[in-house]
């Protein structure tokens, strides 16, 4: 039993306003497998005026930026020597199974590294060469620290949710308040102790777990100078509203409801065999799952047959079997969220291939649902249109290039997508033509030095590398 009885604060364990703990429940059997105390609006304005202080104080922001990657690097040496612990403490909060938390554990280095290189790399402060030789007057161009950031994060993803934020913004000299979700109060709670230890100046960092109640008053506070949110599009647009009316900065990483097209030349059984990690990965609870998967309607049989025969063989189970390659949904609510699609995919007239609202035989007793597959499917369906995030996949026919482009384009959402093709230019040429933030060729994975984001409804703002360190600057120009 994991127990956080203290709130991570400006850089130190202090009582929390309310000390009255959560218990934190297991997504395989509802066991409680940890308490730890939540924050209230008196927390937040402990952390914000901490950070408030520290920031104004300069004890962070005017500390040479090569200072402040050391401590950034020493932070990423210390949770990778902790990885296996992770991993673990991820998987029993959230269901992973562990062979996906484990997978992520070399993602986070690579993330990490990314920034770090591109800190190292970063027009800190530049001298402009003059557009007319003969002006007397020069400029000096600065990138300096928004101040004090607001980094709120969802569930699914923790560990990398919050170093794709509190890393670069640390990096170039904020002070940060994380909101975590209470859901991964313990894993969250780690992390603190791993940023307790790396050496980080008093106010600079605080960790706090607390429900939508005590997040909203965090990013409507007044001394909050940015807000950098991941979560729901719903979330994000309230996030944004607060933003607009007080002229905050904020970053949004939203929804998304992804499709891969699978072009009429690919190799079906690779395609497929990609798509078991593009498409499940983590449950299905991921942003960037791409859950619709369109089909050239000369091979739809074949696509379909091979998506069944993939979702069948997937074992559904404990996330801690290394055999598991699906665990349970995070919580009841989001259990009864799937299953609740997957009958009204049923009512709406898709055909139901493989799966079905049922509880696997033998798990009633967690938060699982049955991996399903829907075929037959009109992008107008909600199912089709609307993020489920879960392992639900819905399979598109389309008659030629241009309608499949049309059918991937035909969405509120503007994350992730995927091409499928034998013809790796073609499928770089079709990738060009898909409205969204980031698109995978033939399976690719994330490459961190690149800007992740979305368009449309999926949010506002880019993180990783160069760009991500950038949306944590202020421009400043000095002219002499």
């Amino acid at each position: 039993m994991i127990t956080y009885d203290r709130l991570f604060i400006g850089g130190a364990w202090v009582e929390p306003s309310d000390p009255e703990p959560l218990d934190i429940p297991s997504p395989h059997d509802r066991s409680v497998i940890g308490r730890a105390v939540q924050a209230r609006p008196a927390d937040v304005d402990r952390a914000v005026a901490a950070a408030r202080e520290s920031f104004d104080a300069g004890v962070w922001h005017l500390t040479p930026p090569a200072e402040r990657i050391a401590v950034l690097r020493r932070f990423n040496a210390l949770r990778e020597e902790n990885a296996e612990h992770v991993a673990q403490l991820i998987s029993r909060e959230n269901g992973s199974a562990t062979w996906f938390t484990r997978a992520g554990q070399p993602g986070l280095t690579r993330q990490a590294n990314a920034y770090l290189k591109a800190a190292e790399e970063f027009g800190w402060e530049e001298t402009l060469v003059p557009s007319d030789p003969e002006s007397p007057v020069r400029s000096v161009v600065r990138r300096e620290a928004v101040g004090v950031v607001a980094a709120v994060i969802p569930w699914n993803s923790p560990f990398s949710s919050a170093t794709s934020k509190i890393i670069p913004a640390l990096l170039a000299g904020n002070s940060v308040i994380l909101k975590v979700s209470p859901e991964n109060s313990l894993s969250m709670g780690f992390l603190a102790e791993l940023l307790e230890r790396v050496g980080l100046p008093e106010g600079v960092i605080s960790v706090l777990p607390a429900d939508r109640e005590t997040s909203e008053h965090l990013v409507s506070h007044p001394d909050v100078d940015k807000i950098a949110f991941t979560g729901s599009t719903r979330a994000g647009r309230r996030i944004a509203a607060i933003a607009g009316e007080q002229l905050k900065r904020v970053s949004l990483e939203l929804g998304g409801k992804s499709a891969a097209i699978i072009l009429p030349d690919a190799d079906v059984d690779r395609a497929v065999a990609g798509l078991k990690f593009g498409s499940l990965l983590n449950n299905g609870e991921s942003c960037i799952a791409q859950t619709r998967v369109l089909a050239p309607r000369d091979r739809y049989e074949e696509v379909v047959a091979a998506l069944k025969d993939l979702v069948e063989s997937l074992k559904v189970g404990d996330p801690s079997d290394p055999g598991t390659f699906i665990g349970p949904m995070i919580r009841p609510d989001q259990q009864e969220r799937v299953r609740a699609y997957v009958r009204l995919g049923i009512e709406e007239g898709a055909r139901l291939v493989t799966g079905g609202p049922h509880v696997p035989e033998g798990l009633e007793k967690g938060n699982y649902v049955t991996p399903t597959v829907f075929a037959d499917v009109d992008n107008s369906m909600r199912i089709a249109q609307e993020e489920i995030f879960g392992p639900v996949l819905v399979v598109i026919a389309y008659e030629d290039e241009d309608e499949a482009v049309r059918i991937a384009n035909d969405s509120e959402y503007g994350l992730s997508g995927g091409v499928w093709s034998a013809d790796e230019a073609h499928a770089l040429a079709v990738a060009r033509r898909i409205r969204t933030g980031t698109v995978t060729v033939n399976g690719a994975s994330v490459a961190f030095d690149g800007p992740f984001g979305g368009f449309k409804s999926s949010g506002i703002g880019r993180e990783y590398g160069a760009v991500g360190l950038g949306a944590y600057t202020e421009y400043k120009t000095i002219t002499v």
